[in-house]
């Protein structure tokens, strides 16, 4: 197996919280600097985002129509649960799948970082059961990046973003109040991950991880002290990165 982690870049950064913790607001902010300022920053080239929230928002598409043309919902009930509690492990087969057919399509990776996002939560196995589901081709060149919010601070800012002319839309689309308590009320990230930033063995891999304190909120209108902090965890899992 071959290690194709670069030197000050990295290659695929993996992006986990509750819903509304900052994820998208982190993706929007690098996606709008010029890539020589997020090398330099934040240790970050040219971006390929997957986020598994399209797959997610198709099936409730499909199912949304399949109920208009009289017939059986595949994926989620009339509340909009799965109806199969698999169907969270596809998802990560699906970022997995999607992840392959991106290295296919470039020959050179040497300017590029994958950034993965997802959510998951204790009531669905969280990330001690996500995590490893990600593939080899995936783990081998990953770090991870967990921004940090208490449960209120998530509830707080799935209601404020909500946008119900928009309810595909990556940066302002919303859940019930009682459906993200309990899909998300409990995480179990630090259970995992006891220290600041360090390494999780995931699959045989010894994967770096930095944790992001978001509880000040610093990404909804990222300034001087949300790259101060950033750019701290990033240099952190750069360094944990160079180690592995």
């Amino acid at each position: 197996m071959m290690n194709t982690k670069p030197q000050n870049r990295i290659h695929t950064l993996i992006l986990i919280a509750r819903p509304a913790a900052g994820k998208s607001e982190i993706i929007n902010y690098l996606t709008k600097l010029p890539v020589i300022e997020r090398m330099e920053n934040f240790h970050i080239g040219e971006l390929i985002p997957i986020d598994d929230f399209p797959f997610l928002w198709r099936w409730f598409e499909e199912d949304d129509l399949l109920e208009k043309m009289d017939r059986p919902r595949i994926y989620t009930d009339n509340e909009g649960f799965f109806k199969y509690q698999y169907l969270w492990d596809l998802l990560i087969h699906m970022i997995n799948n999607e992840y392959s057919k991106k290295m296919r399509e470039i020959s050179d990776m040497k300017n590029f970082t994958f950034l993965i996002e997802f959510s998951r939560g204790k009531e669905h196995g969280g990330y001690q059961h996500a995590l490893p589901l990600l593939s080899e081709e995936i783990l081998q060149d990953a770090a991870i990046q967990n921004v940090d919010v208490p449960w209120e601070e998530s509830l707080r800012k799935n209601r404020s973003r909500f946008n119900p002319d928009k309810p595909d839309s990556i940066l302002e689309h919303s859940l019930p109040d009682e459906k993200l308590k309990r899909l998300y009320f409990e995480c179990d990230f630090k259970e995992l991950a006891k220290d600041s930033y360090g390494f999780l063995e995931i699959n045989g891999f010894n994967i770096p991880y930095a944790i992001f304190d978001n509880h000040n909120d610093l990404t909804t209108n990222p300034g001087q002290e949300f790259m101060h902090e950033f750019s701290k965890c990033m240099k952190w899992l750069q360094e944990l990165t160079d180690q592995a």
